[in-house]
């Protein structure tokens, strides 16, 4: 069984080769990144992508988000996208966005993410949000893996 620093280090990994792919717009390496991001437990990869989605939307609006925020957000991540990407969905980044502020719409009212559209959509997000803040996507990895340590090692048992 695999260490949590071990995984944390190989989602770190995949989601950087995703993200750099998805900023190069070379769809077979994004093809290539995502399915290694897609290997990973989803319910982990959900954990740090979502992390670095929230960091990055609450740094890009410190005095918070409304709904016209993330519509330029959705509206942005899509149309410099679609190009050189076109399957993407854009049902799957809403579902992401709301997922990373930690909004759960049950099972009846919105359909579950695969794995493969989370590794797929999930870095044109980050990508997309790095690209407005300038910053690595290193520093945020680091900071959404400190922070699922934390909260993991206050759980109770």
């Amino acid at each position: 069984m695999e260490s949590g620093v071990v995984v944390g280090r190989a989602i770190s990994r995949a989601a950087e080769g995703a993200v750099a792919a998805a900023v190069a717009r070379d769809p077979e390496e994004f093809e290539r990144a995502a399915v290694e991001l897609a290997a990973r437990n989803p319910e982990q990869v959900g954990l740090v992508l979502g992390g670095v989605v929230r960091m990055l939307l609450e740094e890009m609006h410190p005095d918070g988000l409304d709904s016209d925020d993330l519509q330029v957000v959705l509206k942005r991540c899509a149309v410099d996208n679609l190009g050189w990407f076109p399957e993407l969905d854009p049902t799957v980044l809403v579902l992401l966005l709301t997922a990373a502020l930690g909004v759960h719409p049950s099972e009846e009212e919105a359909p579950r993410i695969e794995p493969a559209a989370m590794a797929r959509h999930a870095p044109l997000l980050v990508a997309d949000l790095l690209a407005v803040t300038g910053r690595p996507l290193a520093d945020y990895l680091d900071a959404a893996l400190a922070e699922i340590f934390v909260v993991q090692t206050m759980e109770l048992p």
